[in-house]
């Protein structure tokens, strides 16, 4: 049995990408190499590596077992070229970040920017996903470091804290509530809501607080961004909670009023999850003290309730 690093990273391309056709794209192979490939693969080993059918590919017990160690492997050999390529003048690596829709559009800009300042020589494969399909992929080591909502359970994986922000209530200038100076959540769900995607981690922790108070939340429109939420409660749509630092950037150029939430749970915690300190490449190591250190005395803002 031979299997060489372009095999292990076709063969887990295809398993995350769960199809041959864009597992061969990801790995920049044609289709017929790709399958060919695969097919040679479970042909040395005696056994199916992946089930097919009209949906994609999955791995089989067996296609699972060398996913696994064929992560290790890759992650093994990606450490030594960039311990290798620190003596040379090339690129040291590529960190692989996953982030929620928070933490990309209003924290991590500016980190990377300083972090990628001073590592020219780095380059980082920034992906949006939801907070807990983060956790699964971190700890099944598809990305190097990600960063969660502190409300989903990282379960193993390491933590360190990243930043904090708040919930707050945004509504049409000229909406009932926006001269309250605060207002608590069991207040706002006799109105109708615009939120994020129904799977959303963000989604379902307001779910399940309204679940316990009794009441169901009033979803007229679901949307993937926060910003787009704004923009539906500034066309009068229904009201809605983001982050703080959302509401104060797009406060700007809306006409939208922001209430805080007097509940104690608005406070919000950023996270950055990992497997392991030790098994990280350097420079992934690098990112993480980077954005531990630049969280230090950076909160939400403070912003007025009152328009502007």
């Amino acid at each position: 049995m031979r299997f060489d690093l372009a095999d292990l990273s076709l063969f887990r391309h295809v398993v995350e990408a769960g199809s041959i056709t864009h597992g061969a794209e990801r790995a920049h192979l044609a289709l017929a190499a790709a399958s060919t490939r695969i097919r040679a693969m479970e042909d040395a080993l005696g056994v199916a590596l992946l089930t097919r059918g009209r949906a994609g590919v999955a791995p089989t017990q067996a296609g699972r077992t060398l996913l696994q160690h064929a992560r290790v492997i890759l992650r093994q050999a990606e450490r030594l070229h960039e311990d290798l390529d620190a003596y040379g003048g090339g690129l040291a690596g590529q960190i692989r970040v996953l982030s929620n829709t928070n933490a990309l559009t209003e924290f991590l800009p500016e980190a990377l920017s300083s972090f990628l300042a001073a590592h020219p020589h780095v380059s980082v494969d920034l992906e949006e996903r939801l907070s807990d399909e983060i956790v699964g992929l971190i700890a099944e080591g598809v990305a190097d470091l990600g960063i969660v909502a502190g409300t989903v359970d990282a379960g193993a994986l390491e933590t360190y804290p990243f930043r904090s922000d708040r919930f707050v209530l945004v509504v049409a200038r000229d909406h009932p509530l926006a001269g309250r100076a605060q207002i608590g959540f069991e207040e706002v769900l006799e109105h109708d809501f615009v939120g994020l995607d129904r799977a959303s981690a963000l989604q379902r922790f307001l779910s399940s607080k309204a679940v316990r108070i009794g009441r169901p939340l009033r979803l007229r429109v679901q949307l993937r961004s926060f910003d787009a939420v704004c923009r539906l409660v500034e066309c009068k749509v229904g009201i809605g909670i983001v982050p703080e630092t959302t509401a104060s950037r797009v406060m700007r150029t809306m006409a939208i009023a922001v209430v805080p939430l007097a509940d104690s749970w608005a406070v919000r915690d950023l996270t950055i999850c990992i497997r392991s300190m030790d098994e990280l490449p350097l420079y992934a190591r690098q990112l993480v003290e980077h954005l531990r250190g630049s969280g230090i005395g950076s909160q939400g803002s403070e912003i007025s309730h009152q328009a502007s």
